[in-house]
């Protein structure tokens, strides 16, 4: 058997030896699990995001937040809530409940076999941007390498999430889904994967006050002025956890990229589409 012949069946069997979650598979707690891209803890980017959201989630500390010159610091933290609950990160598998067959060991089993598949990429740059009313860092240019990268976490870690109640659906719909985005909704627990994917590390919360956004978005430009505007490798993602509905998520375990390809070539390789995307 040839090398590359081996390559490609290590990288499909990772992608889709996972079955696809059948209707049966539901949720048998409130815990909820999530594939983020983090940082190391000592990266400079891991630092400036905690501490711009005032919660570290690897240990769960609170942290002491930047001044912004006219918002109070209770303004502050009210603009940054709902980030700092789940903690700075980019969306990669978005939360997802454990279908009633799958357990955590088992899914850091599959973050462990993932992270030996893919080498580190590289990022050409992040900047400060408003997203829609959000505040977040996100790319200045098209990332393929991040896109693939996030492509695979969620065709790779969807057999263990658990199918979305309908309450879970239709709260997201509110927010006024394309086609598309419904179907991946329905699909794959989350509306934004694929084409709909834009990476984002979340620093506010909808941001309706133009003044309060400005002061914020100028503020935040000084704060990440160290790590912006400049490529960075990407060489980690981490497993995060929320213990009960609506508790703070924390780090269970941050991931290295061991591997020999990068997400481009594995998405090559792996090349026969899921069930779900043949149906």
């Amino acid at each position: 058997m040839q090398a590359g012949e081996i390559c490609h069946r290590t990288v499909t069997a990772l992608l889709y030896a996972v079955p696809r979650p059948p209707v049966l598979k539901i949720a048998i707690s409130k815990m909820r699990y999530a594939i983020y891209y983090a940082a190391d803890a000592d990266d400079q980017l891991s630092q400036l995001g905690n501490s711009w959201l005032g919660r570290d989630p690897f240990t769960g500390r609170e942290l002491e937040m930047p001044t912004i010159a006219g918002l109070s610091r209770q303004r502050f933290s009210e603009l940054t809530s709902s980030p700092r609950r789940y903690g700075f990160h980019g969306t990669l598998k978005a939360p997802f409940s454990l279908g009633q067959e799958e357990s955590e060991a088992a899914l850091l089993a599959a973050c462990n076999e993932f992270a030996k598949t893919l080498k580190p990429f590289e990022l050409q740059s992040l900047d400060v941007n408003r997203l829609d009313k959000f505040l977040a860092l996100t790319p200045t240019q098209e990332e393929p390498e991040l896109r693939a990268f996030a492509g695979m976490c969620v065709r790779y870690f969807d057999g263990f999430r658990a199918p979305l109640v309908d309450a879970d659906l239709q709260r997201r719909r509110k927010s006024g889904l394309t086609p598309v985005q419904d179907a991946h909704l329905v699909d794959w627990g989350y509306p934004y994967v694929f084409d709909e994917f834009r990476f984002h590390m979340t620093l506010s919360i909808r941001l309706e006050n133009e003044a309060e956004a400005d002061l914020m978005a100028s503020a935040a430009k000084a704060h990440f002025s160290n790590v912006t505007g400049r490529p960075r490798q990407c060489r980690h993602f981490a497993l995060y956890e929320e213990p009960e509905q609506g508790a703070p998520f924390q780090i269970k375990k941050l991931f290295e990229l061991t591997g020999d390809l990068t997400p481009t070539q594995a998405q090559n390789h792996a090349d026969r589409p899921t069930r779900k995307e043949k149906a």
